[in-house]
């Protein structure tokens, strides 16, 4: 009788076969699925369960990097966030107590600019607006959108303390802000200086590097003649000196010429002038010898003659003339050394605008010169500045040209497309402004020692973070702490109107911190100055600066109120700071500088960066692009999981890449990992862990592999969490699951899951390893897909509180065996060339399931002891296998890295078994109808057929 026919007529043994059942659906539903999780775990309560579980653990703190209150999240606000929330989860169930308060920067710009947009909409004047009432909108603005991120955040599956984030906006933070401002204040570190900054004309304020960003900008440059008027080097006698600079807009600031003192110069006198030059013959001019050369070029010199030759030295002393001399700039105009002075391009002369540049400042000031005040704080001239009052130095240049050329001081102009600072808010471009302004020394209390030896004590991920960071604050100027802003902490300090002096006492500063404990930071404008000075000062003889803190203060100082004292039991220094590779001169860095200032070290232990998010293509995201990814519409179609695996799945520490087809790669790998679980809940169906109990010393060989398998992969489970390395831990994960079980264990134990009696010590091993499995995998990649582990998790548990309540499993000792593992590896190379040999017999037709061969496998007697043990047509998924000691006849299939093992693929002889489908010689020759010895074992163990 044929298969077919005992198939069609024989008895059903369907219901003897142990096939899997689970509810877990191989569909995930994620946009759907996933808020009912995020309820659940509001009901419950998970984070109070989750700190109640964590009690007496050590402790693990994660501080966050408050992201700005002002719009929707985007992609990387993701990123940032999903990857805290999996080392947070991680560290957790490694065994320690992961707290995780999430926090908002409310102050500053970006805010207030939004609040004067409306204004500008309405017709509206924000300066006849009350202050109070004015920050009392930016307050309003940015809580609105602090509840709209939370509940963005949450929907990300971040797990936090979201009933109790931190603010800089709440009162005790902005009470604790200014009392970290007065520490700089009593230890003398805070000074009132006038030094040139980084302004924005549009926005209206100083801005710090971190709100600084760099694009390629048009200027327009010139080579402008200064006359020589005295000087004790002969050959400038009725000389001029020539400078060149992209910003024409400084020249009604110049008040000096810089040359260096090692450069070698020449005086040349102009002997052919071509078409269109704006010189004379006879002209004598002086410039850098190495720069003669293209001045000629630019200028229209045809021809010249080298009158003398001096070095930068013989310049000392010599005086100059403004161009615009007799025209409103009738002063002395000196020559000084400076040591930045190159002759990289130019003439190897800079002319110096001490109010519009750092080292123009510098120079100026140590040579007695004044600065001056040229330039309002929206970019317009003052009115006192000659030929230009009024005029906006954006729009200046050409009129600067024609007065240079009108004067006979022009000698060439031209363009050049260069990096340019612009503000990161408006886009504009930024001037160097000279103000009054307030900064924290780098040098007073050796700021910058204690902040370089804190970051040589920190770890650093990647570490070449820590050269970034290190050389930053190695280089960095005196930090300019004040903006000439309404919203945010006040500078709130006092000074003396005829000595300029800062008031040190520490009785005033602690009135103002308790005044900013009541009525926050509005305390400052509410009352009067009186009150915050006290019976010891005539307020008559103080100023009151109203000028606001750099936000980055705000930030840099969130360690104090939330790691110190606030009320979530916290610890410093953190255990992590984590943010994008900017912050290394932003929030990284004003914490570092506040902490080393405040306390002497960094508020951290590790800092961990991340690259930024960019298209499919390698680009930035954009509008105008079409190419932005909104995490919003990646949740509403894949689910907020399909994010988080992407995040893991990416090499963070560099830039990473996002899009359809990526998200689509992401969700097939997200598929193979729930089908993973969902394959193991079927197999698991019913287990009874103490019924179905078998010792590791008493399993077949395989599932002792398996044990090994997953003692190795605790082990880089436990370093890559330790490490913040998850683009690792993830890829040898999924590659676990697809290929050492989905094609191998489960592909060979499917057999002895589905047909094997539940008394066999094969299948009672199998269902053990495949619990050790589930529940490891489960664990394991809880951080990751923080919803499908919870779902997998109540699948097979419904009563059970949370998987993100358990810790990683506790791996026994006696599962690892190496030796056993080298032995696996042969089996499995071995096993390789018998699967591509069937591989090629079912292409040629010869068979179509792999259960239909038995094969003959040629292999030198030592590969065939290696392998002896287990059966190995059972490895193979044939129904038969014979090992033949012999060389590998020709014909025969085999790998080239598989040495001297060849396999012939034969029919397998006999008949099909009705519940296994193995083809066997001794089907039909047992008990039960069809079927082979095993199963006829099985089936009567089980009492027959019903």
């Amino acid at each position: 009788m044929s298969n077919e026919k005992q198939a069609a007529s024989g008895p059903d043994y369907k219901p003897t076969v142990f096939l899997p059942r689970t509810d877990f659906p191989m569909r995930a539903g994620l946009p759907t699925q996933e808020p009912k999780h995020l309820a659940r775990w509001a009901e419950m309560g998970l984070y109070t369960k989750l700190r109640d579980a964590g009690k007496g653990r050590e402790k693990f703190i994660l501080h966050d990097g408050p992201p700005y209150a002002n719009g929707h999240l985007h992609i990387g606000h993701a990123l940032n966030k999903i990857l805290k929330d999996v080392i947070v989860r991680s560290q957790q169930m490694m065994g320690k107590d992961a707290h995780y308060v999430p926090g908002w920067d409310c102050h500053g710009l970006p805010i207030e600019w939004k609040i004067e947009e409306e204004y500008r909409k309405k017709g509206k004047d924000k300066d006849a607006v009350p202050v109070v009432e004015f920050r009392r909108q930016c307050r309003d603005f940015a809580a609105r959108w602090l509840d709209v991120q939370r509940e963005e955040f949450k929907r990300l599956g971040i797990e936090g303390d979201w009933d109790r984030p931190y603010t800089t906006m709440a009162y005790p933070a902005e009470a604790r802000i200014v009392r970290e401002l007065h520490k700089f204040v009593m230890n003398g570190g805070l000074y009132r200086g006038a030094k040139p900054v980084m302004w924005s004309v549009v926005e209206k304020t100083a801005l710090a590097e971190a709100e600084i960003e760099y694009h390629d900008h048009t200027s327009t440059t010139i080579w402008v003649r200064f006359p020589v008027v005295k000087t004790a080097c002969a050959a400038l006698q009725g000389a001029g000196v020539v400078i060149w600079t992209t910003t024409p807009w400084t020249m009604p600031g110049n008040r000096g010429v810089a040359y260096g003192a090692d450069i070698d110069y020449v005086v040349i006198e102009v002997t052919e002038v071509a078409d269109g030059g704006r010189v004379k013959v006879g002209d004598r001019i002086a410039a850098a010898d190495v720069l003669v050369a293209d001045l000629c070029a630019k200028a229209g010199i045809a021809a010249h003659s080298v009158v003398a030759q001096c070095k930068g030295t013989d310049f000392a002393g010599t005086i100059l003339h403004h161009p615009w001399h007799g025209q409103g700039y009738d002063f002395d105009v000196p020559m000084m050394a400076g040591d930045f002075v190159t002759v990289d391009q130019g003439t190897g002369f800079v002319h110096m605008a001490p109010s519009h540049g750092e080292d123009d400042y510098y120079l100026c000031v140590a040579n007695g010169i004044a600065v001056p005040d040229t330039v309002a704080d929206d970019g317009t001239y003052l009115p006192h500045v000659p030929l230009f009052a009024g005029q906006h130095v954006y729009k200046v240049a050409a009129n600067v040209v024609a007065a240079l050329e009108a004067a006979g001081a022009l000698m060439a102009s031209g363009s050049l497309v260069h990096s340019y600072p612009h503000s990161w808010r408006s886009k504009a471009p930024l001037i160097y402004r000279t103000t009054p302004q307030w900064f924290i020394s780098m040098d007073t209390n050796d700021l910058r020692a204690k902040a370089l030896k804190a970051i040589d004590d920190t770890r650093w991920v990647p570490s070449q973070g820590r050269n970034r960071i290190h050389s930053m604050v190695e280089s960095r100027p005196d930090w300019c702490v004040s903006r000439q802003r309404a919203w945010g902490v006040p500078v709130a300090v006092f000074y003396h109107k005829a000595t300029g002096e800062v008031l040190r006492d520490q009785a005033v500063c602690d009135r103002i911190f308790a005044a900013f404990e009541v009525d926050g930071a509005d305390a400052w404008y509410l009352r009067p100055a009186s009150e915050f000075l006290g019976d010891a000062y005539n307020a008559d003889d103080y100023v009151q600066v109203f000028d606001i803190l750099d936000v980055w203060f705000d930030s840099g100082s969130t360690h104090s109120f939330v790691l110190e004292d606030g009320p979530w039991g916290l610890h410093a220094p953190a255990s992590l700071y984590l943010e994008g590779s900017d912050q290394h001169r932003g929030w990284f860095h004003s914490s570092l500088l506040e902490s080393c200032g405040t306390r002497g070290r960094a508020p951290y232990e590790a800092v961990l960066t991340h690259g930024f998010t960019l298209d499919e293509q390698g680009r930035k995201m954009s509008k105008s692009l079409g190419n932005v990814v909104a995490p919003q519409d990646v949740v509403n179609e894949y689910g907020a999981d399909i994010l988080r695996l992407w995040v893991v799945s990416t090499d963070y520490t560099n830039d990473q890449r996002i899009g359809k087809e990526i998200l689509k790669q992401t969700a097939d790998m997200y598929r193979r990992l729930r089908n993973t679980l969902r394959f193991l809940l079927g197999a698991l169906d019913g287990y009874d862990a103490e019924r179905e109990a078998v010792a590791v010393a008493d399993m077949p060989e395989l599932e002792r592999w398996v044990l090994h398998r997953l003692s190795q992969l605790d082990r880089l489970v436990r370093q890559c969490c330790h490490d913040f390395d998850f683009h690792s831990l993830f890829a040898e994960l999924h590659t676990f699951c697809a290929v050492d079980l989905s094609a191998f264990y489960f592909d060979i134990r499917k057999d002895t899951l589905y047909c094997a009696h539940p008394d066999d010590t094969d299948r009672k091993a199998t269902r053990v390893v495949m619990a050790a499995l589930y529940d490891c995998l489960v664990k394991w990649m809880a951080p990751f897909i923080c919803f499908t582990t919870e779902e997998a998790w109540l699948s097979r548990s419904p009563a059970a509180d949370s998987v993100h309540l358990e810790l990683f499993p506790t791996i026994p000792a006696n599962w690892t065996d190496d030796a056993l593992a080298r032995k696996w590896q042969t089996i499995a190379d071995v096993r390789r060339v018998v699967t591509g040999a069937l591989e090629k017999a079912r292409a040629e037709k010869k068979i179509g399931a792999s259960l239909q061969a038995s094969p003959r496998l040629y292999a030198p007697q030592s590969v065939l002891e290696v392998i002896a043990g287990p059966d190995m047509a059972d490895i193979c998924i044939t129904s038969g296998l014979a090992l033949v000691a012999e060389d590998v006849p020709e014909g025969a299939f085999t790998l080239s890295d598989v040495a001297s093992v060849g396999v012939v693929v034969d029919l397998a002889e006999g008949e099909k078994c009705q519940r296994c489908w193995k083809i066997l010689p001794d089907v039909g020759t047992h008990t039960h109808e069809g079927v082979c010895g095993r199963c006829d074992d099985a089936v009567t163990r089980m009492g027959g057929l019903a």
